[in-house]
């Protein structure tokens, strides 16, 4: 028999025992204090000396600290990382939107998505600088046009929630875009493996 929560919209999960006691267990091993701060995130995603790596960082921390205290504690590790791991792509994509807008204040406009962009390329080489590719790739701003180009409905400049996930569901290029180098999952893998041969 699993443990329930309630996740962010109301809905009832279930998380094996097995899994969360192994969970919690890595969860003390990381922060032994019994909560995760900001200094301690930053360093697990290896974000030293960049500025927009670490903005980045920052509104990812701010949206897993549910109740706003500066801290992580283990029912919010729990939760993100069942969101991250194995969330609903529309429970990933209202989380994604809301670590996107960085005033929170509904929308995101193309400053706050360019600087998301930006610190999504520097971070992605930081966690993962082995993917060399001689692809193309395009420039953060172009990536930004791109999405407003097919995702501002109503070509007021800014995205809306709705605009969001809508844009990411219609459009593989812009699921791939919004939600793609978000994915904190990954991260979370590679980063313990990288500790665990430490």
């Amino acid at each position: 028999m699993g443990q329930h929560f309630t996740n962010e919209d109301g809905e009832q999960a279930e998380i094996d025992v097995a899994e969360l006691q192994e969970w919690y267990k890595k969860f003390v091993v990381e922060c032994p204090s019994g909560t995760l701060f900001m200094h301690e995130f930053k360093r697990f995603f290896g974000v030293q000396n960049d500025q927009e790596a670490e903005k980045y960082v920052e509104n990812m921390f701010r949206a897993f600290d549910k109740n706003g205290d500066n801290t992580i504690d283990f029912l919010e590790y729990v939760a993100a990382l069942n969101l991250v791991l194995r969330g609903k792509l529309e429970h990933k994509l209202k989380w994604t939107f809301k670590v996107y807008d960085k005033d929170g204040n509904g929308c995101i406009d193309k400053l706050e998505l360019l600087e998301i962009v930006e610190a999504i390329y520097k971070l992605k080489k930081i966690c993962q600088p082995e993917e060399e590719t001689d692809a193309p790739r395009l420039t953060p701003e172009e990536v930004v046009d791109r999405i407003f180009l097919l995702v501002d409905e109503n070509g007021d400049g800014q995205l809306s929630l709705d605009e969001f996930v809508d844009g990411a569901r219609k459009d593989k290029w812009v699921m791939k875009m919004l939600h793609m180098d978000m994915n904190p999952g990954g991260w979370i893998v590679a980063q313990r493996r990288k500790s665990s041969l430490c």
